[in-house]
């Protein structure tokens, strides 16, 4: 603001050789100059987590866990706090040790890069399937590494890899031990999944995997057949997630399609397990489940969106040939009732919370959920979260 001053108190001496709605102009526009570039903008913490699965032939177990748990996964995150806040979420997906993946690429392929969209995330595990290959632990670490962007802007950011695979993790020509340390350098934890035996993990090289980039070692029986729980409140959250669904306005080129895809990926929770499907309309009701770049409801509350560059034409046939007015009206109405179902969901998802608290499974139970969860909240805690 000094600077913005000083510079004005100069224009305002020269002022005989310029017009005055001249100076008064570049009086305004310096002035302002100076106010936008010294308001900070506040950084939003983030969790950030790649999940890199092993889909050679004999992890048709793993890919299912990972499908049938996603859910359960993000919900436990979506209690995250830190400073009072709730963070972003943000997951990236590899597959490796895939005979169906280019090999001069190490049987390596980026699924999905970071992205906060869940129904996205969910589509992608859908799409995978397993194929014999071979396993370079050390080259898909270092892969991801470099592909995504890991940098930190808030100091509760946390940047978590996970592992998953059942060979050594020795193979490959890219040294597991220099991934580690790569990770280091970009502040990215390590933990690794076997899927087998602990000691058959240990002697693998997995635990020496995680612990040389600060992470945790895990193993879990990947062929386990996942118990899921029914509670009294499962069909009422299920009635509720139709109503849900009919809050979202589809508009621009994704529009169509993402509403499809919304309705698709509750089809594939439904056909894992009824109760998949419940716990992925419990993630729809937290601040985890964001789609700005398809729904109006949830693209309004943005600060750049701007109904006077909305195209119309890609609007759906409820709001066809309505008024600016007329269609904030109709989103206000579908944002009011959206609040009220999402409010109506989460009521019942702690009363179904404490249902289970009686029948829970035994600590240290050995599924790709537990690990995943039980890894990410230690290590969270330590990054400054609390999960209420």
């Amino acid at each position: 603001m000094k600077t913005s001053t000083a510079i004005t108190s100069v224009l305002l001496k020269v002022s005989h050789q310029l017009k005055r709605t001249t100076v008064i102009f570049l009086c305004f526009l310096i002035t302002n100059i100076g106010i936008h570039a010294n308001t900070p903008v506040k950084p939003t913490q983030t969790i950030k987590v790649a999940l890199l699965l092993d889909t050679s032939n004999s992890m048709d177990g793993l890919i299912r866990q990972a499908k049938t748990q996603l859910w359960e996964i993000v919900n436990e995150l979506s209690y995250a706090k830190a400073d009072g806040t709730r963070p972003n979420l943000k997951i990236a997906l590899y597959e490796y040790g895939n005979d169906g993946i280019e090999s001069n690429d190490g049987y390596i392929r980026q699924v999905l890069d970071f992205s906060s969209d869940l129904d996205d995330i969910s589509e992608k595990l859908f799409s995978l399937s397993t194929n014999g290959g071979s396993e370079y632990c050390g080259q898909v670490i270092q892969k991801s590494l470099q592909e995504l962007q890991w940098k930190k802007g808030h100091k509760n950011d946390l940047n978590i890899i996970f592992i998953a695979g059942n060979e050594r993790f020795t193979q490959g020509h890219v040294s597991y031990k220099r991934s580690a340390k790569n990770a280091l350098k970009k502040q990215v934890l390590i933990n690794t999944i076997f899927c087998g035996n602990y000691e058959n993990g240990v002697q693998g090289k997995w635990k020496e995997g995680a612990l040389l980039a600060g992470g945790e070692y895990l193993n879990i029986d990947h062929n386990k057949t996942i118990v899921h729980i029914s509670t009294p409140y499962d069909v009422l959250i299920l009635r509720l997630n139709k109503q849900l669904n009919s809050t979202y306005i589809g508009y621009g080129s994704q529009g169509v399609r993402k509403l499809r895809m919304q309705y698709v990926q509750d089809q594939n929770a439904c056909n894992l397990d009824e109760v998949v499907e419940v716990k992925r309309a419990i993630s729809k009701s937290s601040s985890l489940y964001k789609n700005t770049t398809w729904d109006l409801v949830d693209a309004q509350k943005d600060a750049d969106f701007s109904y006077e560059k909305l195209d119309k034409k890609t609007l759906p046939k409820e709001l066809a040939g309505k008024s600016t007015e007329a269609i904030k009206t109709y989103v206000a109405k579908k944002s009011k009732e959206r609040i009220e179902i999402q409010q109506k969901i989460r009521e019942l998802d702690k009363k179904r919370r404490q249902y289970l608290i009686k029948k829970a499974k035994k600590p240290g139970t050995n599924d790709l959920q537990s690990a995943l969860i039980r890894c990410i909240k230690t290590q969270a805690k330590k990054q400054g979260y609390t999960f209420e």
